[in-house]
């Protein structure tokens, strides 16, 4: 039955909520939001379209679907979930999966300082969100000079006997063994929080005060420590881009595009201080004006992180509306900027410099990336181009917690959301090739049933013996025509002597070590063999703890079971400490500092 606009759209209700649109095969190929669902969608439907694209897009309609929501925030998020789950082609797709991290101070009597990123507990205090991991470490860094407060674990901290390195160095106080008193800590750890939410210049002023009366009181080796502690402060004061007035808060979003590829620059500001910028490379933008790629970036970007009582982006077409959106988000007003003035106005420059700095460094990788892939087809002597390519490694220690890795390489870069481990079972100790044929088929198993991706090459981290190893898997499974190489490392495991064993060819090739191919092999090679040694330590180390914690007399398998469930698993108890364990039941005192000291 073919698809009727109008009938569909006399049946909509001025209502907010989530549109979908569909094509002949039954796909989603655009998920909107919309604050009144008739009039938004009927917008679609006119003679005259905002874009070329839009209009190719709505050629292809072959039917729709609407959720109603009771906000325009819930359609929002909606919205956000549903073009993350069907990723529809013709959505502005951002990928944000990893959440930003923040400076945590804990609830303790001795507050710990550190790079935190995860849900947040009442009890700690937390500045932030900082754009990337680098800028919060230096950040932690400066207040240790300074401040000096402890970065170790409760664990470490609650069972020193003397002080360690960072003492010594007087990046810490040392609490943990009394050389600090608890109200000079508390003083230091309250000029560290000052000096995060944007107070510099009080914590300037109690320090000069400080300075002064213990001068006056003749105290001149603390005169001299506050002293230090002043020009420390004023020296990274210096090199902060501080602003001058207005909101102390602000996102910055600039955005670029360059060859059919955009780039958006998220700036980030919080408490008058820049914090740094992180940029992103949406998917499907081709064809689509800046208005529509930067609405697209705050509207996925807010769904799902905190939004700041002001947003500076250009391009905008609807500033209003978004900044109700937004508000209806946060709960709280939020003031959108699109012609900024001042300060701000160099912020949104500097966005859009990083944004094209970003974007021509992203298009010269995907240059080389280019090179390489032409390269190795042409090498393998390939029909087609060979996009998409699967490289298998074995790690284990003396056949202990055999781990196999499977990772992707495909669009030009590696594929870490498709990259596979397998737990290697009912396979001798020690035989790689078992292995090997046992993580091929785990993988290729669906594969061989009309499921999944079918890779261009696939490449074995191993000579002749992995590689026919995993030709004999191929082969039954009915994928023999998928072309497979073999790379062995070279004398002495130097990177550029590889010998590259081609599946149907008898001997091994060599390429020069600044072969573009030989680049891509390695770079995929190298990529499988740290998955796979990161996936065989965590289930080495599992093991063993295991191990060492069956072994403790009188821990049978009963208090065994209430550790575990009491800390949430192995890792949990490992960094229990002794009273922590004390308060499990049926464990006393003296039984907690034995398991303890087996344990460590």
């Amino acid at each position: 039955m073919a698809f009727e606009p109008k009938a569909f759209l006399a049946g909509l209700p001025n209502l907010p909520g989530v549109y979908r649109f569909l094509n002949a095969a039954g796909e989603v190929i655009y998920v909107g939001k919309a604050r009144e669902l008739r009039k938004r969608v009927s917008s679609y439907f006119q003679k005259t379209l905002a874009s070329p694209r839009t209009a190719l897009m709505v050629q292809q309609v072959a039917g729709a679907e609407t959720t109603v929501t009771r906000t325009e925030a819930e359609a929002l998020i909606l919205e956000n979930n549903l073009i993350k789950a069907l990723q529809p082609r013709y959505n502005v797709l951002f990928r944000d999966d990893k959440s930003y991290g923040y400076i945590l101070v804990t609830g303790h009597r001795f507050p710990q300082i550190r790079f935190y990123r995860g849900v947040q507990d009442k009890a700690n205090r937390y500045f932030g969100p900082f754009p990337s991991t680098w800028a919060a470490r230096e950040t932690i860094g400066h207040l240790q000079k300074i401040f000096r407060l402890r970065t170790c674990d409760d664990t470490v901290f609650s069972h020193r006997s003397r002080p360690c390195l960072l003492a010594q160095i007087r990046r810490c106080s040392a609490p943990c063994v009394g050389a600090v008193g608890e109200e000079d800590y508390r003083r230091d750890v309250e000029h560290a929080a000052k000096f995060l939410e944007g107070r510099e210049d009080d914590v300037v002023d109690d320090l000069t005060r400080k300075m002064q009366d213990a001068s006056d009181r003749q105290d001149y080796e603390a005169a001299a420590r506050f002293r230090d502690e002043i020009r420390m402060l004023q020296r990274i004061l210096s090199g902060q881009a501080v602003e001058a007035a207005g909101a102390r808060d602000a996102d910055i979003v600039a955005a670029v595009e360059k060859e059919g590829t955009w780039c958006v620059t998220l700036a980030m500001v919080r408490s008058g201080r820049h914090l740094g910028d992180r940029s992103f490379f949406p998917q499907n933008a081709g064809g689509s004006d800046a208005a529509t790629v930067v609405e697209a970036f705050l509207a996925q970007h807010y769904a799902v992180q905190p939004v700041p009582s002001r947003v500076i982006a250009d391009a905008l077409q609807d500033a209003p509306a978004m900044g109700e959106l937004l508000a209806a988000i946060a709960a709280r007003p939020v003031a959108i900027v699109t012609r900024p003035q001042g300060e701000a106005r160099l912020w949104l420059e500097m966005a859009r410099k990083n944004a094209e700095i970003s974007l021509a460094g992203r298009l010269a990788a995907q240059a080389t990336q280019e090179a390489r892939g032409t390269a190795l087809t042409e090498f393998l002597g390939a029909q087609a181009p060979v996009a998409r390519i699967e490289c298998f490694d074995i790690s284990h220690t003396m056949g202990e917690a055999t781990v196999a890795s499977c990772v992707v390489y495909d669009k030009g870069g590696m594929q870490p959301s498709e990259y596979r481990r397998f737990n290697v079972k009912d396979v001798a100790a020690g035989d790689d090739y078992g292995a090997m044929r046992y993580a091929l088929e785990a993988r290729y198993r669906k594969l061989a049933e009309g499921e999944g991706r079918v890779p261009d090459l696939v490449l074995i981290d191993g000579g002749t013996g992995q590689l026919n190893a995993a030709i004999g898997v191929m082969q039954d499974l009915g994928l023999a025509d998928i072309a497979m190489v073999g790379v062995a490392k070279g004398e002495e495991r130097k990177p550029g002597l590889e010998q590259l064993f081609v599946a149907g060819e008898e001997g091994a090739r060599r390429l020069p070590p600044d072969h573009p191919a030989l680049h891509l092999i390695q770079q995929v090679r190298d990529e499988a063999h740290r998955f796979a040694i990161t996936g065989h330590r965590a289930r080495r180390g599992k093991a063993r703890t295991a191990s060492r914690l069956e072994d403790i007399g009188s821990v049978g398998p009963k208090r065994r079971q209430k550790l575990l469930a009491h800390f949430g698993g192995l890792q949990g108890v490992m960094a229990a400490s002794v009273d922590d364990l004390a308060r499990v039941e049926g464990i006393s005192r003296k039984l907690a500092e034995r398991i303890y000291n087996e344990l460590h």
